[in-house]
Parts: structure tokens; C-alpha cells; sequence
């Protein structure tokens, strides 16, 4: 009975390329079409997948310190978030304070590359 759990549990953590690899194995040296298997794996496999398409796609850009250079992350938060002078120096003075919410990875890794090379301390949330 263990070698069956273990058995079991073996097929369960099965990659999908080892799904494949193990229906061609089936089919070409068995003789056995293995679709209800291939389904049964799909439904676990699914699950992986969906925890694959559950990553995050939204960002918080965060400003958690200006830096040594105050003026220069100011004029910079002007510029990205198109704020006025005393909107962007209130923010920047209130840090820890979001920059941007709700943007792409990508937009978010910009964003805080710019930041960082201002000097000023910054999270993606």
C-alpha cells in the first residue's frame, strides 16, 4: 500500500514535459492511449498555472525617502506624476508616499530606476 501512495504521489508531482513523456511512453510501448490520464494531470497541472497567472500586474511606485538630493527627486516627481512644484515638494516631504498606483511592471521598474538615480529611496508594491 506505501508503494501505491508513493507511487501516486510521484505521478501528482509530474512536470507537464514528464506528462508528455510519459504518454508517448505509454502509447508507443503499451499500446495505451492515456487521454483520461493526460486530463487528470491537466486538472492538477492547471493548478500551476493558475498560480503562474496570478502574478502580480499591478505596481505601487513608493516613495520611501528623498535622499541626499531633496531638490533633484522633487523636480522629479513633478515631472512623473505632472503634479505643480508645491504638490510634488508636499508629497516627497510626506515620504513614505505612493508616486503612482496601479501601473505595469514594467512602467513601475522605470519609474523607480529614474527615482533611484535621483537618489532617493524607493518600493514597489
Amino acid at each position: 500500500m506505501a508503494d501505491l501512495k508513493d507511487f501516486a504521489e510521484k505521478l501528482v508531482n509530474l512536470t507537464v514535459k514528464e506528462v508528455n513523456e510519459l504518454a508517448t511512453i505509454l502509447k508507443d510501448e503499451y499500446g495505451i492511449e492515456p487521454a483520461a490520464a493526460a486530463v487528470a494531470v491537466a486538472a492538477g497541472g492547471g493548478a500551476a498555472a493558475g498560480e503562474a497567472a496570478e502574478e502580480q500586474t499591478e505596481f505601487t511606485v513608493v516613495l520611501k525617502a528623498a535622499g541626499a538630493s531633496k531638490l533633484a527627486v522633487v523636480k522629479l516627481v513633478k515631472e512623473l506624476t505632472g503634479l505643480g512644484l508645491k504638490e510634488a515638494k508636499e508629497l516627497v516631504d510626506g515620504a513614505p508616499s505612493n508616486i503612482k498606483e496601479g501601473v505595469s511592471k514594467d512602467e513601475a521598474n522605470a519609474l523607480k530606476a529614474s527615482l533611484e538615480e535621483a537618489g532617493a529611496e524607493v518600493e514597489l508594491k
